[in-house]
């Protein structure tokens, strides 16, 4: 069966209003589908953008991040200093191959458009192994000079190329029939994104796929192939004709629920935005819930617990709804506080952390096992995610980190601050929680915590 790679361009939407926390929140829920490419507009403004994408890198490990380029040279040099700590960065360049659109955007005729590209590419190449080449309207093209140019992309080094329908011109079929002589043309991989004004963008883009394009650009939510329907249609029909798509079906609609209820806050301004599961904001409980009610939101939230530790988890729950409701946020530290306790392997010796604007991030910790000393030094993305590269490290494993969240309990400049953490280890979510009047130290604390319960199980 062949693959089929669904790019997200949800975050391209043109005029859309997402916060910089919405876009992180989007892209991370766009990973957990296990969409294979998250799709970003290009480098306008330097200093917030880039700031941006370099932050989104830190924790889209698995996705590809692709940042648009090409109107001028200086958005390719900007893509890459974007994209040089991504694991799997992409420059996308994207240029007209309309005579009407080269004309009006770039003032460029055939010839020169054809050098462009050239240049543009091999830019890209210089400082990003993956490059894709998007001929904007291409259907509207000139049959000769398409084929020209995408030939001229790929032996400039173009590892894919895209062909887009951005006026909705043609009809399934007769698109289909088009993308097919792409295909058999070209050495790359070839994708498309087809405009749905018509309401036929995932008509296009299925059949297309049958005629052996192996790149799809959908959005959530916007002017392309929506993501929701088409994904449905290669789970309904992938195994009659072949293809299948890396997508988490089970988790699909719940997320792309959530992405749509953070673009309605965001085009709503007067909207009170909050960033959690679907599945967690159904979760209010009160004193006078059973244990069964506590048991089936623990699961909600993405535990496995014993039956003595859902009567821990139990016990506390009531000695805190006494005072308050419960709710997602506290229920998750009420598991990480009582549910699983076990010795500590690990014990914490010391931490040391530098960090800065205009160095590296480095943290050098001490941990304590069987009575012997192991350090750990690693550089990361910021000092929270140096710190857990070097617990990894010491402990010789990578685990999946699936929510980090901290918060003050006291008031004051002495406050206590509560780090909560969730590992991931195979299919079994654990939890560690710390406190500490040092941030850092609390989410040290947290995750030792959490790698400790998984250590302990594992043995």
């Amino acid at each position: 069966m062949k693959q089929v790679r669904i790019a997200d361009t949800t975050l391209c939407k043109e005029n859309s209003h997402f916060s910089f926390k919405e876009k992180l929140e989007i892209a991370r829920l766009l990973e957990r589908l296990c969409v294979d490419v998250i799709e970003l507009p290009e480098i306008i403004d330097e200093k917030t953008d880039i700031l941006f994408v370099r932050t989104l890198a830190s924790f889209v490990k698995k996705s590809v991040i692709s940042v648009a380029a090409g109107s001028t040279i200086e958005s390719i040099e900007n893509a890459k200093k974007a994209l040089s700590k991504a694991a799997h960065p992409c420059i996308r360049i994207e240029l007209p191959v309309s005579p009407a659109l080269m004309e009006y955007n770039l003032h460029k005729k055939n010839a020169k458009m054809l050098d462009y590209v050239k240049k543009c590419i091999e830019c890209a190449k210089e400082g990003c192994e993956n490059v894709e080449f998007c001929a904007v309207d291409a259907t509207r093209a000139e049959k000769d000079f398409l084929k020209d140019v995408i030939k001229t992309a790929v032996e400039a080094g173009a590892n894919s190329v895209c062909v887009c329908d951005s006026a909705s011109s043609m009809l399934p079929d007769d698109f289909a029939d088009f993308a097919e002589k792409i295909v058999k043309k070209s050495d790359a991989a070839v994708g498309v994104k087809c405009s749905d004004k018509n309401g036929l963008a995932c008509a296009q883009a299925i059949l297309s796929v049958r005629e052996g394009v192996k790149i799809v650009k959908t959005a959530v939510d916007g002017d392309c192939v929506p993501l929701e329907i088409f994904a449905t249609m290669v789970k309904n029909c992938g195994d009659s004709y072949d293809f299948y798509s890396n997508l988490r079906y089970t988790e699909m609609y719940r997320i792309i629920k959530q992405i749509n209820r953070i673009a309605e806050n965001a085009d709503n301004e007067n909207a009170a935005v909050t960033l959690t599961d679907a599945d967690e904001t159904s979760i209010h409980l009160d004193v006078k819930d059973t244990q069964e009610d506590i048991a089936v939101a623990v699961k909600k939230l993405g535990y496995d617990l014993t039956d003595e530790d859902e009567a821990k988890v139990y016990d506390e729950f009531l000695r805190v709804a006494e005072k308050k409701n419960v709710g997602a946020k506290e229920l998750d530290a009420i598991v990480a506080t009582v549910a699983l306790q076990v010795p500590a392997t690990y014990k914490l010796i010391s931490y040391v952390i530098n960090n800065g604007n205009i160095i590296n991030s480095t943290a050098q910790i001490t941990l304590e096992k069987d009575g012997e000393q192991l350090q750990g030094i690693c550089i990361g993305d910021g000092p929270v995610d140096a710190s857990f590269l070097a617990i990894d490290q010491i402990v010789g494993h990578h685990y999946e980190l699936d929510d980090f969240q901290i918060q003050s309990v006291t008031q004051g400049k002495e406050a206590m601050g509560s780090a909560l953490v969730k590992l991931r280890n195979g299919a079994k979510l654990y939890s560690g929680n710390g406190i500490s009047t040092d941030i850092m130290g609390a989410s040290i604390k947290a995750y030792l915590n959490a790698v400790n319960k998984i250590v302990y199980e594992e043995a």
